[in-house]
């Protein structure tokens, strides 16, 4: 029985962060995984738009009044933030699926490029919004 359990403890386990330190590329493969949650749970944002423009003026009056709130605009952010970058989360897959870049210095600008893309693009979505 002991020499069961012996077997066991020497037993090499599996490498976890404990093991590994965090890397950009890591760091960035669990931001698409939670903004691919984000953007899940930020649908029932687009449900509520559609159904209140559906049920007629005064529902779409009462979305519209929340979104256009200061927590409304803060989720909505979030929310163009997220959808971009898990968007380019998934080109940067997509270019690791085709067997490219998967050397040190370009998977390390991939994750970059995701990053400043993502956070760019959002600044200049929202900028081009407000000013139209």
């Amino acid at each position: 029985m002991t020499d069961n359990r012996e077997r066991a403890m020497d037993r090499p386990r599996s490498p976890d962060l404990q093991v590994y330190r965090p890397t950009l590329t890591m760091t960035m493969s669990i931001a698409h995984r939670t903004t691919g949650a984000a953007l899940y749970l930020g649908m029932v944002l687009f449900v509520w738009w559609l159904v209140a423009a559906a049920a007629g003026p005064a529902a779409y009056a009462v979305e519209q009044r929340f979104m256009r709130s200061l927590p409304g605009l803060i989720i909505l952010f979030g929310f163009t933030w997220a959808a971009l970058h898990h968007t380019l989360g998934g080109v940067r897959h997509l270019i690791w699926d085709t067997g490219l870049a998967h050397d040190y210095p370009w998977r390390e600008y991939l994750a970059r490029a995701t990053l400043f893309g993502s956070l760019s693009l959002t600044g200049i979505l929202w900028i081009i919004g407000y000013l139209t």
